[in-house]
């Protein structure tokens, strides 16, 4: 059996010796073994481990990445694949929530662009006459405003809502995200996306950049599915390994 100094591990990954000390301490690689005069010896076993943790956290996080290396010390293999069916979910959901955005951002652009004089409708609507524009009820907007879709501003002697043009933008991507048979909560996210953005023209020229950073989590989760497939082999030979490796 080849044996590990804490120095040998760190080198690989550019870490210092405490930060190796660290993680093991925390649980994220098995615990070493000690010499009679207490130095750590480590295996190749402890290696996989640091590389599978690391490859995590790209792709799942600091904290996802550590659940998953605990499950899988504690021999729990089905919560660690739980943890990591998870992590795939939420990358398709964002996956999906892009692919909204997108869609319905082209839409709304072209919309302006073939009705230019609509983006200088710089007044205040009323429930109403936002409900009549958009053909919808006042009670569905008053729905979307719950769901954190729309938030207008209330006068402040009648608390009456008042909509700006950014809320009306916003009532009109819920719409057609609504007409597309998306759920509230969905079109939330969309919205949100596009207010953190500060505004659609200014959310298209960020969607691309959006895109790289999901492609890169999704090829960072499966570089760590590879390092964790490995390291299982070395903690369980007998356990399910991915075809190939």
């Amino acid at each position: 059996m080849i044996t590990l100094r804490p120095a040998d591990l760190a080198r690989e990954h550019g870490l210092s010796t405490q930060a190796v000390r660290n993680y093991e301490q925390h649980g994220f690689i098995p615990p070493a073994e000690r010499t009679p005069a207490g130095y750590r010896i480590y295996t190749e076993l402890h290696a996989a481990a640091l590389r599978a943790y690391l490859a995590l956290i790209p792709g799942y996080g600091y904290a996802v990445g550590g659940r998953i290396m605990h499950a899988l010390s504690g021999g729990e293999l089905d919560r660690a694949l739980t943890h990591l069916d998870r992590g795939h979910s939420q990358l398709l959901r964002d996956r999906e929530t892009l692919d909204s955005v997108r869609k319905a951002v082209g839409h709304l652009m072209a919309e302006s662009d073939a009705a230019p004089e609509r983006e200088v409708d710089v007044e205040t609507r009323t429930i109403g006459e936002l409900a009549h524009r958009l053909g919808v009820t006042p009670a569905t907007l008053r729905n979307w405003e719950g769901a954190g879709i729309l938030v207008p501003e209330r006068d402040p002697a009648t608390g009456y809502r008042g909509y700006r043009a950014s809320d009306i933008r916003d009532a009109e991507l819920a719409h057609l995200l609504r007409r597309g048979g998306y759920p509230l909560a969905h079109i939330s996210t969309v919205v949100g996306q596009i207010r953190t953005a500060g505004g659609t023209g200014t959310l298209a020229s960020a969607l691309d950049d959006w895109r790289r950073k999901l492609t890169a989590r999704g090829l960072a989760m499966l570089d760590a599915a590879t390092h964790l497939s490995h390291y299982l082999s070395l903690l369980d030979p007998a356990a399910p390994r991915i075809a190939g490796d």
